[in-house]
């Protein structure tokens, strides 16, 4: 697997479109590539953004489906939103020039968009999109990339069935390929100042590309209900309050 960084000039909010964006820093692009881009960015080309002076807790019991009302020593609220555990709805003030920037309107519409549109310029069949944000894992220091929205390749490779190395059957097991990927991702294209939303990845011998979008119900087999997660006896005994509208 190849991860190459793209290196951009600062994205400010409206400046402009996602399609002009990658125009501007997509030249080529081949069959069986994943392009990967950073949700900061399509909300900031969607101008999906608040003046960093509006009350940050009133807009995360607005945008996200449901919150915890205490904050973590670090200030921020747990909640869930589009079936993701995030801190503070994906709301963050970090490379966003003084603005809150919100996750994207509709990351999975975008994703399709943005691949339907990679076929049609470079006349491609199986072209994956990635777009991807942060978060931390439970009793670990540091972030990791994870997946908002996808398309063009299955998202998950089942195991259910299939053998070991010694030949016991797997039972519930599932690789996310789609996780896998943004993390591979994100590691690559940095935190902080380094520029580069966006990256492109290759050789995924691994990756069972499509020549289509998602359908509705692979994207509701990469969600699992609080009931049925393994961390169901925490993720059950939270007072969850939901979104304010």
């Amino acid at each position: 697997m190849i991860v190459t960084p793209i290196k951009t000039t600062p994205i400010r909010a409206n400046e402009r479109t996602l399609i002009v964006l990658i125009d501007t820093y997509i030249s080529d692009f081949h069959e069986r590539e994943v392009l990967v881009i950073t949700s900061k960015i399509v909300s900031l080309c969607e101008g999906n953004v608040v003046s960093g002076d509006a009350d940050r807790d009133k807009l995360v019991a607005s945008e996200a489906d449901f919150y915890v009302a205490d904050k973590n020593p670090y200030g921020f609220h747990m909640t869930i939103k589009n079936n993701t555990m995030i801190a503070s709805a994906g709301i963050d003030l970090s490379n966003g020039d003084g603005q809150y920037v919100l996750w994207p309107k509709d990351v999975q519409k975008s994703a399709n968009e943005i691949r339907t549109y990679l076929c049609t310029r470079f006349s491609l069949k199986e072209v994956g999109v990635l777009i991807t944000d942060s978060h931390v894992t439970p009793l670990r220091w540091g972030t990791v990339g994870i997946s908002l929205g996808h398309s063009g390749f299955e998202a998950l490779n089942s195991y259910i069935g299939k053998p070991d190395i010694f030949g016991r059957k797997l039972k519930v097991t599932n690789s996310n390929i789609a996780e896998g990927l943004a993390a591979a991702a994100v590691v690559c294209m940095g935190e902080g100042d380094e520029c580069t939303p966006l990256a492109t990845i290759e050789q995924v011998p691994f990756v069972h590309f499509q020549d289509r979008n998602p359908t509705k119900e692979e994207l509701q087999q990469l969600s699992i209900s609080m009931e049925e997660d393994i961390f169901a006896p925490l993720l059950t005994a939270v007072d969850w309050k939901k979104k304010i509208s």
